[in-house]
């Protein structure tokens, strides 16, 4: 006879049954707007001048300008979802993260080590690793693993409310016990598979009109559900980066996740109300209010668009120049930069990379001092190489981003 005291803890977790309540899936719709729905046709146009302002705005960069800023607004994006969660981390101490340079206080060193978890997990997605998955429970617990193995452990646990005990997160697994968000209480941990395969159903194989109108549905719907312990905020903006990525062809070049954060109240204020039950007849069908889902949806798209509005004027090539060029002097002027290093950043913004040997023809002197040109602007971190003798690209990085990218984020005071 086997005792359970005998058995390894884990086991006997993996043992007992989960407690599940019996909810049908029909507490979750509806998935998306019906199609008699009186928010279609206006969220429908929001949704084809949002492809539109993407897709040409994706079109009007340069490979140099696309690249260098594709990896700021990955360090962007993850500063901006971690402070939905009241987690400050600034892109500039991020990128030291990323450099291995992390502070000696335990509270900011975890804090820099979550912030590049998030960053490897999108380096990941912005690399096709979720392509066609953003909405399978499968790609769901791929984010949530791959977030989680980079996180310190004392970011592994959480608390639980009611009980006050210490609960350690799993990255890639789904909760097990029960959790109450503000005034919704999530679905049984026992429900949560039916639900997710009917979420995977309802969001996957959509035209893309169709998927654009659909992300923000899919984003809310996500957190109500609430699969994981802790971190589904997180989890679900990262599958809304990979869903837009495919859907609107984003490039990474713009941030839903600014949008949100800015507006962080209306947000959370938004995701609440889209909870609620249907109010009457007039309400759709489902369980839940289609008026609050449409409410949603309008504010999630619209902030898509306003973001793609910003970083377009933003990067508007000859104003982005002026602004970079005019660095360039000033540091030149303090005898930061040797003469002529604006040239090197003036050919970049054109060509998007440079063969180290074309450097002196640009600046018009012999090696030795094309190669200090060189060496100092790769030290300052606006120029990139992937070996000695790799081309040169440009970067933006963050320290320079009020700058270089004024508004993009705020800057760094201490």
């Amino acid at each position: 006879m086997i005792f359970i005291a005998d058995i390894n803890p884990d086991i006997v977790a993996d043992m007992i049954p989960l407690d599940d309540r019996g909810e049908t899936i029909g507490l979750m719709e509806p998935l998306v707007l019906s199609q008699g729905s009186g928010h279609r046709t206006g969220l429908m146009d929001i949704a084809m001048d949002l492809a539109a302002k993407s897709s040409g705005f994706r079109r009007s960069l340069s490979p140099g300008i696309y690249r260098a800023l594709s990896q700021l607004v990955r360090t962007m994006n993850c500063y901006y979802s971690n402070l939905i969660e009241d987690h400050n981390t600034h892109p500039v101490d991020i990128e030291r993260a990323m450099q291995e340079d992390v502070s000696n206080e335990p509270e900011k060193r975890n804090l820099q080590l979550e912030a590049k978890a998030h960053v490897l997990c999108q380096e990941w997605i912005d690399a096709g690793g979720l392509q066609g998955r953003a909405y399978t429970m499968e790609g769901l617990l791929d984010i949530h693993r791959r977030f989680c193995e980079h996180l310190p452990d004392d970011l592994l646990w959480v608390e639980d409310q009611e009980t006050g005990d210490k609960v350690r997160v799993i990255g890639g697994e789904m909760r097990s016990r029960d959790v109450q968000v503000g005034r919704h209480r999530a679905i049984s941990p026992g429900a949560l598979p039916r639900f997710m395969e009917r979420f995977e159903a309802g969001y996957n194989g959509l035209g893309t009109s169709e998927s654009i109108l659909a992300a923000a549905a899919a984003h809310h719907r996500l957190v109500w559900i609430h699969p994981f312990i802790d971190g589904n905020g997180r989890v679900a903006r990262l599958m809304s980066h990979a869903a837009l990525l495919e859907t609107l062809d984003t490039g990474g070049v713009w941030s839903i996740a600014r949008g949100l954060a800015r507006s962080v109240d209306r947000y959370k204020k938004l995701l609440q109300q889209a909870d609620l039950p249907r109010r009457n007849d007039l309400d759709g069908r489902g369980s839940l209010s289609e008026e609050a889902l449409a409410d949603f949806t309008r504010y999630f798209l619209e902030t898509c668009r306003d973001q793609i509005m910003f970083m377009e004027g933003l990067v508007q090539p000859e104003r982005l120049r002026t602004r970079i060029l005019l660095w360039a002097e000033e540091e030149i002027r303090m005898k930061t930069l040797p003469e002529k290093a604006s040239r090197v950043l003036d050919a970049l913004l054109y060509r998007g990379e440079l063969p180290r040997g074309e450097i002196p023809q640009i600046v018009g002197a012999v090696d030795r001092h094309a190669r200090r040109i060189t060496s100092a602007l790769l030290k300052e971190g606006v120029l990139v190489s992937a070996s000695p003798r790799a081309p040169l690209q440009l970067a933006f990085p963050a320290r320079l981003a009020s700058r270089w990218m004024p508004n993009l984020f705020p800057e760094k005071t201490d």
